[in-house]
């Protein structure tokens, strides 16, 4: 089955005594670009977050929001980096002394002051840090993938609806091509026999002149190859891999054949069709950019 690149899904557990909240969504996009967000202390969890969302993305514009909370698990180790603090305290000592200020300092104050305190965390810490994080994620994105698989299936239908309507179009140029050349022939039969005063008409002529103009106007080839095109077009949306870019490129085959067809017929009826065609198309090409 066919899925949307636009989707959301969420999900909130607890492993090991850390609660973690995930969030995702997304837009289109042609490729795939990733943008996490997550607390600083937890940065090292990122390559695996990445890794995570590409097992289920292959293109768009993904956000990932990851929130956690560390407070439950075991008691964290607090560093004190003594060298920096002696070195803030004596910074501190020297401006008192040189504007005769009071120089006293609480511990609070003093371990207040940048990466003076700071929490070490062993592997064994990341390592559960980093299992709890995925294992939320790939809830979400369960989730995330069933509402896309969800858009997926409705574009499917749209879609499908849409080839329909255009194989009943190319029908149409099918059955009207011939009788343009039929019409053809019988207007330079008659031009042929008004501009002769009733003297005899080359039938001979005529049959060559209508076969030039039946191979000038002839769009078999081009029907023939929109129909392969709309048979390919159904096996790819059955497929259910990631053929977006595909359908993308199929599509332009197939305008590229209603232009031809276009440019070869001057019959009104065939042009009205082919115009309906290629609005067909469009809304067709406005679908699948939506689909990974």
């Amino acid at each position: 089955m066919i899925k949307s690149m636009t989707g959301y899904g969420g999900a909130k557990g607890e492993v090991s005594s850390i609660a973690v909240t995930a969030e995702l969504k997304s837009v289109n996009n042609r490729y795939l670009d990733v943008s996490v967000r997550m607390p600083k202390s937890c940065l090292f969890a990122e390559d695996a977050v990445r890794t995570a969302v590409a097992g289920h993305i292959s293109r768009g514009k993904v956000d990932v929001f990851i929130t956690v909370d560390t407070s439950g698990a075991e008691e964290a180790v607090i560093k004190v980096n003594e060298n920096l603090a002696a070195a803030y305290l004596k910074a501190v000592q020297d401006v008192a002394e040189r504007y005769e200020l009071s120089g006293e300092m609480s511990a609070l104050q003093l371990v207040r002051f940048p990466e003076v305190l700071s929490t070490d965390k062993t592997d064994a810490d990341r390592d559960a840090l980093t299992e709890a994080i995925t294992s939320v994620l790939e809830q979400a994105l369960t989730e995330y993938d069933a509402m896309r698989a969800r858009e997926g299936q409705k574009l499917m239908e749209d879609i499908s609806a849409k080839l329909s309507g255009l194989e009943d179009m190319v029908t149409a140029v099918e059955q009207r091509s011939p009788e343009t050349v039929k019409e053809y022939r019988e207007k330079l039969l008659a031009r042929m026999q008004e501009v002769l005063a009733g003297a005899p008409v080359d039938e001979a002529r005529i049959l060559q002149e209508a076969a030039i103009y039946a191979d000038k106007v002839a769009v078999d080839e081009e029907t023939v190859r929109l129909r392969s095109h709309i048979a390919q077009f159904r096996l790819l949306l059955e497929n259910g891999s990631p053929v977006g870019r595909k359908l993308d490129f199929l599509l332009q085959e197939m305008n590229r054949e209603a232009n031809t067809t276009g440019s070869k017929c001057v019959d009104s009826a065939i042009a009205r069709t082919v115009i309906d065609m290629k609005a067909e198309l469009e809304k067709i090409r406005e679908q699948i950019q939506n689909i990974e």
